[in-house]
């Protein structure tokens, strides 16, 4: 696929408009299979080692991108220490890819509940029946787990635990780069110099 050259004019002046329209395509592009709201999430912790995993994007809007997790992972505990945080979207079917640096804060509870409410019911009791990131002694063990609390809650509804919930990254900085077939590929980034300003740089490839 070979892109029209992307110019500052095909750029809203909102980076959060600019991703949601990205972000659209992409869906309609990729299907299920490959869903778009995949992405990468790295975090650093005290001791300064970077990880990475795949997560899933549940929100984006003025106040930054929402995903959700267990606070007793790994992630949780390096975001703890460090706050700083690195999401990075690639969208093979438009040859995009859209990288966001910024800060982790916790979304409030009533967020969490809510977010909470609308999973399917097995991954309501996975919440609880997974310490995400803890090492266990075999497979039979989480099933186990996971049995006992079906049936301890099989005629009523799953609360969200306590350890698990979401993360609202608020950026400082938002790459947009689009593939070109010579290698000469469109690179934008926005960047915040105060509170919804934002200024928007051509890169070198």
């Amino acid at each position: 696929m070979n892109n029209p050259s992307l110019l500052d004019s095909d750029l809203d002046n909102n980076p959060f408009r600019q991703f949601n329209r990205w972000f659209e395509d992409a869906r309609q592009r990729q299907g299920t299979a490959n869903p778009a709201e995949a992405m990468t999430v790295a975090t650093c912790g005290s001791d300064g080692i970077v990880t990475a995993r795949t997560a899933l994007l549940k929100g984006c809007d003025e106040h930054g991108f929402v995903f959700y997790t267990n606070y007793n992972s790994r992630k949780a505990k390096q975001l703890s220490e460090n706050p700083r945080i690195a999401l990075c979207f690639y969208w093979p079917s438009c040859d995009r890819q859209v990288r966001v640096e910024g800060v982790a804060v916790k979304t409030t509870a009533e967020e969490s509940d809510a977010y909470f409410a609308t999973r399917p019911r097995g991954s309501q009791l996975g919440a609880w029946a997974s310490n995400q990131s803890a090492v266990i002694p075999g497979r039979g063990d989480l099933d186990q787990r996971f049995r006992e609390l079906e049936a301890n809650h099989r005629d009523r509804p799953v609360p969200r635990p306590p350890h698990w919930g979401g993360y609202r990254v608020i950026p400082v900085e938002i790459e947009f780069w689009q593939s070109r077939t010579d290698r000469l590929h469109d690179r934008f980034v926005y960047r915040l110099r105060e509170p919804k300003d934002w200024i928007i740089e051509r890169l070198s490839p």
